[in-house]
């Protein structure tokens, strides 16, 4: 990559919302020869199994428990008709493969200094890739990344919840998940008044702040998009600090959440670090 994806402007916007407004970015990744389908399908194909994810599409909002049913495919194919297929396909870590690296790599680049700037070393750089067929829903769950999603092709709709607020993920559902659990979150329909809906086209980006519950509608033609994303210390400290909550509730006590940035959570996160050390509980 020569030239720089992200225009001088969205780097200046995200630098000043960054790390825990979301806002949303331009990008001039359309095109790009490493995310077609060709493309896309070759490298569902080149990833170990554990790296790929999918399902039909027609899904709630909300699981609740529910486990998404297959689509009787293989990946390739699934990706390859996206368009026909009613499915939804998640590529993970993509930066196993060296040109998807490089590619994450340079764009993370980009936004080096405004990350560091705020919340230190830009650690742990993963990348996604999401096809979605015309209709499918990607339901309600939150991740545990600094995350931008770049939009390629199609228009999706992210319904975004504030982060750190228990009334859309329970500090309990945090604590699970930070000690093994899952990330998907019970869906009430009476929380959707909460959320701000971000429509996003292609050469859109939307900023998702960690642990930000979302859930995502796609339109009436199939998408792709790609999600950047890095941790931080912060991000790490919130997240053991979270687990360390876990060993207080099972005490019987009722710890307060950890703090959300520039909040400090060393304390918790230190205790849960020495914790998980011990034989049985890390």
């Amino acid at each position: 990559m020569n030239s720089c994806v992200f225009a001088p402007e969205a780097r200046s916007a995200f630098a000043a919302a960054y790390p825990e407004v979301p806002h949303r970015l331009t990008h001039d990744l359309r095109g790009h020869p490493l995310l077609t389908l060709d493309a896309l399908a070759e490298l569902a194909e080149a990833l170990p199994k554990a790296s790929r994810e999918y399902n039909r599409a027609d899904l709630p909002v909300g699981l609740n428990g529910i486990v998404p049913p297959g689509n009787g495919l293989g990946i390739g194919e699934t990706i390859r008709r996206i368009n026909e297929t009613g499915s939804w396909a998640a590529l993970k870590n993509i930066e196993q493969v060296p040109a998807y690296r490089e590619l994450l790599l340079a764009l993370l680049e980009e936004l080096r200094p405004a990350i560091e700037a705020r919340t230190g070393a830009m650690l742990r750089p993963q990348g996604f890739v999401f096809i979605t067929s015309p209709g499918g829903v990607t339901p309600y769950h939150f991740d545990p990344e600094h995350n931008i999603l770049l939009h390629l092709a199609g228009v999706k709709t992210m319904t975004l919840f504030p982060q750190g607020n228990p009334k859309y993920a329970p500090d309990e559902t945090h604590e699970t998940y930070h000690t093994g659990g899952g990330r998907e979150l019970y869906w009430q329909d009476e929380l959707s008044r909460g959320g701000t809906e971000w429509k996003l086209r292609p050469g859109e980006a939307l900023y998702v702040p960690v642990m930000a519950p979302h859930f995502v509608r796609n339109g009436p033609a199939s998408a792709i998009s790609l999600s950047i994303t890095w941790r931080s210390e912060w991000s790490f400290a919130e997240a053991d600090a979270r687990a360390f909550n876990s060993v207080l509730r099972r005490m019987g006590l009722r710890p307060r959440a950890p703090g959300r940035w520039p909040h400090d959570n060393r304390v918790k996160a230190a205790g849960w670090r020495v914790l998980r050390r011990l034989p049985g509980v890390g």
